[in-house]
């Protein structure tokens, strides 16, 4: 498959100044060429695939970024602007009063062909969700699906542009997008409000969207897929993991959700009482992640591989690889386990035996029988970790990443983690595995306030401190916010004891 390039080169290259556009002009590698940089008092830089190059020996002065200013469109919120019917961008960086001290001159390219590799699941109908870093071509993939539905299957498509980077800047879109029209946004923050404007006013079979980053844009994605519209859409975040990890855009692909089971249930599943899930149906059908320009991971079916991700069943992505001569190479991906029930719940593992055996590894074995006969419970201790259903262990051990319990997780053994080796602590995991420290109620609000710290360090970046909880709730407060890679740690002396999570 050929790919046939459109670039508008000379366009970006008449708004810079003349001393850098006629070097730039007989560049050997001009058509390589990815952006310009032009910072104030600085040596201008060109940046290609695989190097950077200073243009000149005179660094950029405040007459050379007005240059480039006054022949680029008007900067918008975002502070990009644009070259009327092009796909270029010009980005600016601006100092404290407002002025702008430094240009990023981005060249845009439409290429046609890049959508074969995926264009079966384009054409089925489904929604579609695109990840992948910056500069992998996320954009170009979004550009191209547009033209394809628009102009070969004859689809009405609304593409709703926020920044421009799809269809081109000005009022008539770039010939990238075919016949597909494009709803251009105000200002950023206005996206989700057009997202549902473009399916009440236009009457689309199809919605493409570049970067949902809000939870009010993935809301609207959720509104626009229950009304029966198509979305094809980009995302932040590189990978489903990523994803899942980022309580504001989870959602999308059905959210996540801690539940508490019932003790028959628990010890059925052969789980903690408290686990994640799926909490709805997913927005989008079909997730594919860009890894490369010419490799990508397909996951066809989003809701059973979210599922099984919460149960800990490693992803299992489907591959496509575009060869040299333009051929693609699909490695199927390996079955995945059953679906989950239609409320999204994991199908259980196979029944846990009424008795709890416990291997201890780390932890002091009189203490933890002594802790049995305190509490009461059907448990004792196994001396090997084939005769255990439960492995018992400090955290300190667990920081080390033991062989031993990475054994027991191959085996598929529950693990349980002590803070420290007093029967104190042996007590609470007994009271917490079969009978529970704390009602329904009080678990809930604790998640539910773990959940609410979590979104908001994630949003603004700094520590959250969460309220005192008993050592039972405080334990899944941390796990919680380990599922997204968050750092946390407990602050004080009991009963005030808490949770603080911290960023990344």
């Amino acid at each position: 498959m050929t790919q046939r390039t459109l670039s508008e080169l000379d366009l970006l290259l008449a708004v810079l100044p003349p001393r850098l556009r006629e070097l730039l002009r007989a560049h050997p590698q001009r058509d390589a060429l990815l952006e310009v940089v032009l910072d104030l008092g600085r040596l201008p830089e060109a940046r290609f695939a695989d190097h950077m190059e200073v243009l000149s020996a005179e660094p950029v002065s405040r007459a050379d970024l007005d240059h480039v200013v006054a022949r680029v469109g008007t900067f918008g919120k975002d502070n990009r602007a644009g070259i009327e019917r092009t796909l270029h961008r010009i980005s600016a960086i601006r100092n404290r009063l407002g002025t702008i001290i430094g240009l990023t001159c981005r060249v845009g390219r439409a290429l046609f062909g890049t959508v074969d590799i995926v264009r079966d699941v384009i054409e089925s109908g489904k929604s579609l969700l695109l990840l992948g870093r910056p500069g992998v071509g996320k954009t170009t993939l979004l550009r191209e699906a547009a033209r394809v539905l628009a102009d070969e299957l004859g689809k009405r498509v609304v593409i709703v542009d926020t920044s421009n980077e799809i269809a081109g800047d000005g009022d008539i879109p770039h010939p990238g997008i075919g016949r597909a029209r494009r709803m251009q946004v105000p200002t950023p923050h206005e996206q989700h409000a057009v997202m549902i404007e473009a399916v009440e006013n236009h009457m689309p079979e199809v919605i493409v969207i570049d970067e949902i980053g809000t939870e009010a844009e993935a809301l609207a994605a959720r509104t626009i897929a229950e009304r029966g519209v198509q979305l094809i859409a980009t995302a932040h975040g590189n990978t489903l993991d990523n994803l899942l990890r980022n309580p504001t855009l989870a959602d999308l692909v059905g959210g996540v959700q801690a539940v508490t089971l019932s003790d028959e249930e628990a010890r059925r599943r052969r789980t903690q009482k408290t686990v994640l899930e799926r909490k709805a149906p997913p927005t989008f059908d079909v997730l594919i992640e860009i890894q490369e320009r010419d490799r990508l991971a397909v996951y066809h079916n989003v809701a059973q591989v979210v599922d099984a991700f919460l149960r800990g069943v490693p992803l299992r992505p489907e591959l496509r690889l575009r060869r040299p001569d333009g051929s693609v190479e699909v490695q199927r991906a390996a079955a995945l386990p059953a679906a989950a029930p239609a409320n999204g719940a994991a199908p259980p593992p196979p029944r846990r035996p009424q008795v709890l055996r416990i291997f201890p590894y780390a932890v002091n074995r009189s203490r933890l029988e002594r802790a049995i006969r305190a509490c009461q419970v059907p448990a004792y201790v196994v001396n090997s970790l084939e005769d255990a259903n439960l492995v018992l262990t400090l955290k300190s051990q667990e920081k080390h990443q033991a062989r031993r319990l990475h054994e027991a997780q191959a085996r598929g053994v529950p693990l349980y983690v002590l803070r420290n080796n007093t029967v104190t602590q042996m007590v609470h995991f007994l009271q917490a595995v079969f009978d529970g420290e704390a009602s329904s109620s009080q678990k809930e609000a604790a998640l539910r306030e773990a959940e609410a710290a979590i979104h908001e360090v994630l949003e603004e970046g700094h520590p959250v401190e969460l309220s005192p909880q008993n050592t039972y709730l405080r334990r899944l407060q941390h796990q919680l916010a380990a599922r997204y890679g968050l750092f946390t740690q407990s602050l004080g002396s009991e009963p005030e004891r808490r949770v603080v999570i911290y960023p990344a």
